[in-house]
């Protein structure tokens, strides 16, 4: 029984930005495992599907010392993600797509918390979802649900299996954008009253330099953001807070610290291209500092 386990493709990612073109491992797996590795979390075990070609990013992990499982699939997710010079604007192509997760596949994985790191809106079926919520609490990033791929291009569409997907849902992480696809409000409280009211136990809206809203069916949890030092690579922010999140919660803490501890891990990852490398005690200077 593990404390939280990562369900998600590794990707390979062509991050472009005004300032450079890389390519590299992605994907809230990727990003996620990175930032609870720096946290120490002993209970953690990532599940990624993959094709051969980049079970390097697999070995890597292991090498950390993170504990995976490397399901096989045809293909690997490819992504190519472009950003402007306000780092909250971003544009993808989807160049390649991996198999998506079954309730056979994950039958022996147990833990507390199952977060799902949804990439596209195939990724995790229905059925896939009620399994797991039977099994433990369910976290889940909204932004694979919104994502619809037309040839290589991906466009923001709503959730049709929302009203049904939702009741079965203990953690939603969606951004500004995501929410108001999901409710048609672009106010973070009225959006999360509503996504609350589909079913969701803990609302989690990061709204970029603004912070985040955090609803827990009955109070609001007003979470600051914490100026970066400069702004050099936002790929990952939100798997990054995630993990500071959800590590918080399983260790018991209240929802305001935790969203507080998942904020700091952000501006450190801003700072920094690759994924979260900050160390807990890098954490606690940022929220002290401010």
């Amino acid at each position: 029984m593990y404390d939280i386990c990562c369900i998600g493709h590794i990707t390979l990612d062509k991050i472009i930005t005004p300032r450079h073109t890389v390519h590299m491992p992605g994907g809230t797996a990727y990003y996620f495992g990175h930032a609870i590795q720096r946290l120490g979390s002993g209970g953690f075990l990532l599940v990624t599907a993959l094709a051969p070609s980049e079970m390097k990013a697999v070995d890597d992990l292991r090498k950390l010392g993170i504990e995976v499982k490397a399901l096989p699939s045809r293909h690997s997710v490819y992504f190519e993600n472009k950003y402007g010079e306000n780092s909250n604007n971003r544009t993808q192509r989807v160049l390649a797509k991996a198999d998506p997760f079954t309730v056979e596949a994950l039958r022996d994985v147990e833990a507390r918390i199952f977060h799902l790191g949804t990439l596209l809106a195939d990724d995790f079926p229905m059925e896939v979802l009620r399994d797991l919520s039977r099994r433990g609490r369910v976290s889940i990033d909204a932004q694979g649900y919104l994502r619809e791929v037309r040839g290589e291009s991906v466009f923001a569409v709503d959730w049709p299996e929302k009203g049904e997907a939702l009741r079965y849902v203990d953690i939603l992480k969606a951004n500004e954008h995501e929410m108001e696809v999901l409710t048609g409000c672009a106010d973070p409280h009225e959006a999360a009253l509503k996504l609350a009211d589909m079913g969701v136990k803990e609302v989690v809206l990061t709204l970029g330099d603004r912070g985040s809203l955090i609803y827990d069916g009955n109070d609001f949890h007003e979470i600051p953001a914490y100026p970066p030092v400069e702004v050099v690579d936002a790929t990952g922010c939100g798997d990054t807070y995630m993990a500071g999140y959800l590590f918080k919660r399983a260790q018991g803490c209240g929802i305001y610290e935790s969203g507080c501890f998942a904020a700091a891990m952000c501006t450190l990852k801003l700072a920094a291209s690759g994924p979260f490398s900050a160390t807990v005690n890098e954490i606690a200077r940022v929220i002290e500092g401010a």
